[in-house]
This record gives C-alpha cells, sequence and structure tokens, in this order.
C-alpha cells in the first residue's frame, strides 16, 4: 500500500458508496424512473441543493486547522457552485423554462466532476482524513450518495423519448 493510504477510510467510503448504489437500484429507480421526467429531476436536484454544506470546509473548527486551505476553498466553492446550479435547475423545471434539460446537464457535469475532483485531490494530496474534522462525514457518507444520484440524473437525462410526460 501506498504511504498514508487510510484502509479504514477508503473502506468506510467504498461501503456508503455500495449501500448507496443498492438503495438506489432497489428503492429510487423504481420511483423516479416512474415519475414524470421534469418531476423526477427537480426530485434528485433538489437533493443537490443541500451543497452548501461544503462551505463548512472553511469554517474554522469545522477542519482542522492543517487542512490544506487551497483543498478546503476548492471543496468549499465548488460545492457552492454545484448547489446554486441544482437550484436554478429546480426551477427552471418547475417553471418549465425552454433551458430546463440543458441546465440539469450542466447542473449533473459540474457536480460530477467536482466529486471526483475532490475525491482525486482528496486521497493524493491529503494523507491524513483526520484533518476533515466534523466534515469526515461528508466524503465518507453524504458524497457518495450524491455521486449514486448524479448516475440516475444521468440514467434520466439520457432515456430515449423522456420527453416530460405530464404538464
Amino acid at each position: 500500500m501506498p504511504p498514508g493510504f487510510n484502509l479504514p477510510f477508503v473502506l468506510s467510503v467504498a461501503g456508503a458508496l455500495l449501500a448507496s448504489a443498492a438503495v438506489a437500484v432497489l428503492y429510487v429507480w423504481p420511483v423516479v424512473r416512474a415519475m414524470p421526467r421534469y418531476d423526477a429531476l427537480r426530485l434528485l436536484a433538489a437533493f443537490h441543493a443541500f451543497r452548501f454544506l461544503g462551505m463548512n470546509f472553511m469554517v474554522a473548527g469545522f477542519v482542522s486547522a492543517d487542512l490544506n486551505p487551497d483543498f478546503a476553498g476548492e471543496v468549499a466553492w465548488g460545492d457552492l457552485i454545484a448547489a446554486t446550479l441544482a437550484l436554478i435547475s429546480m426551477a427552471a423545471l418547475s417553471w418549465r423554462w425552454s433551458i430546463a434539460v440543458p441546465m440539469v446537464w450542466i447542473f449533473n457535469v459540474w457536480g460530477t466532476l467536482d466529486l471526483l475532483n475532490a475525491y482525486y485531490v482528496g486521497a493524493t494530496k491529503i494523507q491524513n482524513p483526520g484533518l476533515f474534522g466534523a466534515g469526515i462525514y461528508l466524503p465518507a457518507l453524504y458524497v457518495p450518495l450524491l455521486l449514486v444520484s448524479h448516475v440516475l440524473v444521468f440514467m434520466l437525462l439520457l432515456r430515449a423519448g423522456s420527453e416530460e410526460k405530464t404538464a
């Protein structure tokens, strides 16, 4: 194993990702695929509207003072942008704006890449997950849930003939 590799943390994240995927397959996907497309997308986008929580990575005491401030800022601002895009997507879907689906694409691509980038930078630059302090639950629990919901959004966006069923 590479130096600094933290097996318990990696297993925690992998377990959360596996459990999130199982719950999504068994309980969430059957419900959202039966919903009108705009309603299903709005529901999944709403889950991401809470990503403002990432801003806490810049709050003294929430994370260790030794956490790289560049990493903390990248996580915080990336999540804030994702939360804003999710809220705009929800508005666009609610009011049936012509840009609703393209807006969801932008939100979903940004949100997915932001999370994957945070995992990559965290895994390669942050050797001690204990530096996340109280924020440890974000990458260990919330991020796997978010990644799985991004996959569900991509599945809805890519469904053939999946135009809005009802107004």
